[in-house]
């Protein structure tokens, strides 16, 4: 077994653990950063300042600062109001070029000093989506979002761009539209032709990707007694109705089990244009959601209750390095559902659990059993951790931690996990700080300490593949499967008679047990006619004429298109013009690509400019292996 000493919980910073980094964060920590930026629409750039208050961790053994940054207008530097010494290193793929800054002399350990540096961003910032009027609802006013997760915060502004380092912030943020940052607001003041400045301030310390601004037409609504919504004024009342008493009992249902309580005063949700890249951004005070999950019925809004469960692991408790992203995602995945149980009842965990190792069974055949990314623990040395997102570190977390709940009983497990989060509040950590941490809560409780020793680390920490398969409660999946069966011999009998579909075979049904089942006709799908697809998706509602549920319309239509059902090629294609959700978007165009890979490439060519960066950049990687525009 790999063993490392438990890390001292006032210790924040260690030896360094995160390549992808180019920050001497070993010999320097950011505790307050101060952010101070215009929005330009018209030249589609942030400019203004960053104010960084640094602390030595060694004693006058580093005369140089080094910081990351992407892309980046430096204008000047200074150290204690005096102007320093700089330069920007080569570049280095994917992660950008070192800012240097020189000091005069070493600073004694635990002394502080403030970096001032002009900046701007450009156009080649991988952080910021810049909206024209016209590709807004109302197309009266542009937007701008940031997306910072995983490396891109160094894309806006010079920082340690590491989840092992965390700093407060404040926000001065001036634009002619209202602003959101991942702060608590304290203003809204000065006005200067045409704009305002909007203030924010961040006292919980928080890593540099969860540095947030939006700005753009907004309104907003109350959802709770400590939530609000924002969105555009087209889509504010919707979006209030389909979350109007959701959040509190979410918030609720999560304190029962986890201490310490909610710290960030206010849970807001930021519903984005349709193309954010992910279901939702965990970004403090506002959960950046995209508006997939307004669907008019209600059925999707449990995807706030995974961004919520990120207050704490994440937000909170951080993973130190995107190696160890499972601590993030695995604990959010569990946390998440254990609301859902709380809300719905126990069947509904299992039945998450059941829809989760569907999408880890994709991504782990996409990879190849053997690959290095369906590790929990990978190796990140020299690669862009965008490129090992997947549901991974998501579901095969999840795994581990409910293996534990297995091994060592609910009602003790619940006990270590609100030990976990007090102990590690605040501070990054690695999978062996969990590990140590979780051996040492048990070292006086025999029965469960002889477990633990006996317990397999280096399997859970570094086999890649599937993770042993629990039982779970199939009560909410037995009717899809039995349906699924149905479809399936009908297919291989070839006789329409054999199996009369009928809308009552979904009567009573959530959402996702449609997902499901669909999820469970795609295994067989190339073996249904296009009559069969086009029976299906009309008996049930499934086409895009008839819901505007997304998770149900996208898996309908990758059926449609790994059964080579014409179509379907254009609905897919339309959606993929109209959502930018990678979860979407990137399995849609793979089986586009392979049904017709012209229309493809003319669909990804048309709407290039809608997409993301970041979804924009993985969508060229799937379709043209590296080789295409941009590579």
């Amino acid at each position: 077994m790999v063993t490392k000493p438990m890390t001292d919980p006032k210790v924040t910073i260690h030896t360094p653990r995160d390549p992808n980094t180019l920050s001497n964060y070993h010999n320097w920590v950011t505790r307050h950063t101060s952010a101070n930026f215009a929005i330009d629409f018209d030249q589609r750039i942030l400019r203004g300042n960053v104010v960084l208050t640094m602390e030595s961790l060694t004693d006058r053994e580093s005369k140089e600062i080094l910081l990351d940054t992407s892309f980046l207008s430096i204008g000047g530097v200074s150290v204690n109001g005096t102007e320093a010494k700089w330069n920007l290193k080569d570049r280095m793929e994917p992660f950008g070029s070192a800012l240097a800054i020189q000091l005069n002399d070493g600073i004694a350990q635990g002394e502080q000093v403030v970096v001032d540096i002009k900046v701007d961003t450009t156009d080649k910032c991988t952080a910021l989506q810049w909206m024209t009027k016209e590709q807004t609802s109302n197309k009266k006013y542009p937007y701008m979002f940031s997306q910072c997760q995983a490396i891109h915060a160094r894309s806006i502004f010079p920082c340690q761009d590491t989840p092992d380092v965390k700093s407060t912030f404040d926000f001065a943020i001036r634009s002619p539209l209202p602003v959101l940052a991942s702060g608590l607001p304290t203003g809204a003041q000065d006005y200067e032709d045409g704009t305002l400045l909007y203030t924010f301030r961040q006292k919980v310390p928080i890593p540099s990707y969860l540095f947030a601004i939006a700005s753009g037409d907004l309104a907003c609504a109350s959802i709770g007694p400590r939530s609000t919504v924002w969105t555009g004024p087209q889509e504010l009342l919707e979006c209030q109705w389909e979350l109007d008493g959701e959040i509190e009992p979410f918030i609720q249902a999560i304190e029962s089990v986890v201490a310490p309580k909610y710290q960030w005063t206010q849970y807001n949700c930021l519903i984005l244009p349709p193309s954010f890249p992910y279901g939702g951004m965990e970004n403090p005070v506002w959960t950046y959601a995209t508006p997939s999950i307004i669907s008019g019925d209600k059925q999707n809004v449990d995807v706030v209750a995974h961004e919520l469960a990120h207050s704490w692991s994440g937000n909170l408790v951080s993973a130190a390095s995107w190696e160890h992203f499972w601590l993030n995602e695995g604990w959010t995945v569990y946390l998440e559902r254990r609301i859902l149980a709380a809300i719905h009842g126990e069947a509904h965990r299992h039945f998450s659990a059941i829809i989760g190792w569907k999408a880890l069974e994709d991504s782990i055949e996409r990879y190849g059993k053997d690959h290095e990314y369906t590790k929990l623990v990978v190796n990140l040395k020299g690669q862009d951790p965008d490129d090992a997102f997947s549901s991974i570190p998501y579901e095969k977390g999840f795994h581990a931690l409910y293996a534990f709940e297995l091994l060592l009983g609910k009602d003790k497990w619940d006990k270590f996990i609100a030990h976990y989060f007090e102990t590690f509040k605040f501070k990054s950590i690695d999978s062996y700080d969990f590990k140590a941490c979780l051996i040492d809560f048990f070292a006086s409780d025999a029965e469960a300490s002889k477990k633990l020793e006996e317990f397999d680390w280096d399997r859970l920490f570094y086999a890649p593949g599937y993770p042993e398969k629990p039982q779970f409660d199939d009560s909410m999946v037995k009717r899809c499967y039995a349906l699924a069966d149905k479809w399936q011999a009908r297919a291989q009998k070839g006789d329409p008679s054999s199996f009369e579909p009928h809308a009552s075979d979904i009567q009573g049904w959530v959402a996702n047990q449609s997902v499901v089942f669909l999820e469970r006709v795609q295994e067989f799908a190339a073996s249904l006619s296009p009559a069969d697809v086009n029976l299906l998706g009309a008996t049930y509602g499934y086409t895009a004429s008839a819901t505007r549920n997304i998770e149900v319309v996208s898996r309908f239509l990758q059926v449609g298109l790994m059964a080579r059902t014409k179509e379907t090629y254009e609905p897919a294609a339309e959606l993929l013009g109209r959502i930018g959700r990678m979860k979407f978007v990137r399995p849609l165009f793979r089986l586009l690509n392979a049904a017709d890979r012209e229309l493809a490439v003319r669909t990804f060519e048309r709407n290039k400019g809608f997409y993301h960066p970041i979804c924009r950049q993985m969508v060229e990687k799937d379709l043209f292996g590296g080789e295409g525009e941009g590579k």
